[in-house]
């Protein structure tokens, strides 16, 4: 790897940690930093997800507190989530370069739009009544969005906070922390799948996971003097346009 391609790995990951500390979507950063600096985007994709994991377990030990209680949601979850891991994970290296190439645009897309409604979701699941506990149904949400997870990893958080808040009745923190579990659940099920049957750039994964804890430091820090909005609709902007370069084969 040259130094000027680490450089620009390092200040992708540093800001993605950042980003997800701050408002979420920080794999909107690593992945097409990836692709434009000539990784394949499958390669990209099982590199980007390999990386995203210690970030995850920083963020579930954040919230450990709030995870008081919820060992029965973690157990049921955290099987399924793994299972649907597992699965997406294997569709991923099953299937064709090509498709996946085809399918990503979309994916960028979707975890754009998540990215653009999540604070209209936040809110609802603070207003949201005292009800009956669905964990079934979480469950068969959950095993849904670890297939997705598996298969691509950005905007995994916000699919499962929002399948949490419809299905079980708990506060923000909570479900939250709920999340943190599961994603670095989903997280590690793919590092494992990938480390002994697909190629990771190493390298690169190992950059990008130090820097997005430094990043992360560096969000939490500075967090309360940047405005969220005007942060999280950059990041929106971004997704598009990233979608629209896919979509036309300029990048990727």
């Amino acid at each position: 790897m040259e130094l000027l391609d680490a450089a620009l790995i390092a200040l992708a990951g540093t800001a993605a940690g950042a980003i997800n500390a701050l408002a979420g979507g920080g794999s909107l950063v690593t992945f097409p930093t990836l692709l434009a600096l000539g990784y394949p985007p499958v390669l990209a994709n099982v590199t980007n997800t390999v990386a995203a994991f210690p970030g995850y377990v920083g963020g579930a030990w954040g919230y450990r507190a709030e995870l008081s209680g919820q060992r029965r949601r973690i157990l049921v979850l955290g099987v399924l989530t793994a299972v649907g891991a597992l699965i997406g994970s294997a569709l991923l290296l099953l299937g064709s370069e090509g498709t996946f190439r085809a399918v990503v645009p979309w994916l960028i897309l979707g975890s754009t739009v998540l990215m653009a409604v999540q604070p209209a979701i936040s809110k609802a699941l603070a207003r949201r009544a005292a009800g009956p506990e669905r964990l079934t149904w979480a469950g068969v949400g959950e095993l849904g969005v670890g297939i997705y997870g598996g298969y691509f990893n950005a905007g995994l958080g916000f699919m499962m906070l929002g399948v949490m808040g419809m299905t079980l009745n708990d506060g923000i923190q909570r479900l939250n922390a709920l999340k943190s579990v599961m994603s670095a659940v989903a997280s590690l099920v793919s590092l494992v799948f990938f480390v002994i049957f697909a190629e990771v750039a190493w390298p690169a994964a190992i950059i990008m996971a130090i820097s997005g804890l430094v990043g992360g430091w560096i969000g939490a820090r500075v967090g309360r003097r940047i405005p969220p909005a005007p942060l999280r609709w950059s990041i929106v902007a971004f997704g598009l346009i990233l979608f629209l370069m896919m979509l036309t084969g300029v990048l990727g």
